[in-house]
């Protein structure tokens, strides 16, 4: 019976790795390092939800100084946050609540500000010719884009169950 329940155990977690993975995956095609998007891919599904260094490592297969560095990455960016209990030596890392919405207003921001820098490209070139046509078509898209996340409702929180 015990042989039973490890396969299953093992098998339900290769199946969150593979999970894991896809987030990783995901994420590198925006430039965030594969061990980076590991470690949040773990961090939105584990549980308990706060993890160390050294669980984290173990559950994806990362070495200490990999770790290291993508959760700097990770802190960074706003995604991972770093906590400490009374008494222990030991860090913990969550995903930081809001950090999704944060994120993606921040790369929106981002996104939505080259407007301004085609529109400061069509004032050095002209309105006219092919160069101003391939600045004009940026331009319009960052517009509409930044209509779009004007106009749009706020999100609606997220609860616990």
């Amino acid at each position: 019976m015990g042989d039973a329940v490890d396969m299953a155990r093992e098998a339900d977690h290769q199946e969150v790795l593979g999970w894991v993975e896809r987030v990783a995956m995901f994420l590198s095609a925006d430039g965030l390092p594969p061990v980076a998007g590991r470690v949040l891919g773990w961090l939105m599904i584990c549980d308990p939800p706060e993890q160390s260094a050294g669980q984290i490592g173990r559950a994806i297969g990362a070495s200490p100084a990999a770790l290291t560095t993508n959760m700097r990455v990770l802190q960074a960016m706003g995604f991972v946050s770093r906590r400490t209990r009374p008494g222990e030596r030991t860090a913990y890392y969550r995903v930081e609540e809001g950090a999704w919405e944060r994120v993606v207003r921040r790369q929106i921001a981002t996104l939505t500000a080259f407007r301004e820098v085609a529109g400061d490209g069509m004032d050095l070139i002209g309105p006219d010719g092919a160069r101003a046509a391939r600045i004009r078509e940026a331009h319009h898209i960052f517009d509409w884009m930044a209509k779009v996340f004007d106009d749009a409702p706020p999100p609606t929180p997220v609860t616990e169950t």
